[in-house]
């Protein structure tokens, strides 16, 4: 098979399908069947129901009280103003194959910096904050292995 067939049978896909039946009948006939269903199944249903989604109504109040005081608890503001006020010096290496790559680091570490202060609880800002500092003592190492 080459790309022109490849491309006919693609175009060919984009033609609506029509079934080979009228499929209405037994749509409507399951529709009418759940009907009856629910009407016989009596009043045990309903209670069922209703027992089973009080608890599902509790289980998650209890989830998102635990989850609110967890994040009350962890402060991720604090980490990140220190992680902040510890790494506000940038630094450029004497090796010029390295420079490039240090301009770059400290750019991209100011502007995650800036993002965090205005979303503080954002741990893909934090995460990402993490591996440009890590990116960066890597830098640091390299350079100072190069002499």
């Amino acid at each position: 098979m080459n790309e022109f067939e490849w491309r006919r049978q693609m175009r060919e896909l984009r033609q609506p399908v029509s079934p080979s039946r009228d499929l209405w009948a037994g749509i409507d006939s399951a529709l009418d069947q759940a009907e009856h269903r629910d009407g016989s199944a009596g009043s045990h249903a309903p209670a069922h129901r209703r027992r089973w989604l009080f608890g599902a109504a509790l289980a998650a109040s209890l989830l998102l009280a635990a989850g609110i005081g967890w994040h009350a608890t962890r402060g991720p503001a604090d980490i990140v103003t220190t992680r902040v006020a510890a790494n506000t010096t940038s630094w450029k290496p004497s090796d010029p194959r390295l420079s490039g790559a240090a301009i770059e680091l400290d750019a991209a570490r100011m502007e995650l910096q800036l993002a965090i202060r205005q979303a503080p609880d954002s741990l893909a800002l934090q995460r990402l904050l993490g591996r440009t500092e890590q990116q960066q003592s890597q830098l640091r190492q390299l350079a100072n292995q190069s002499g």
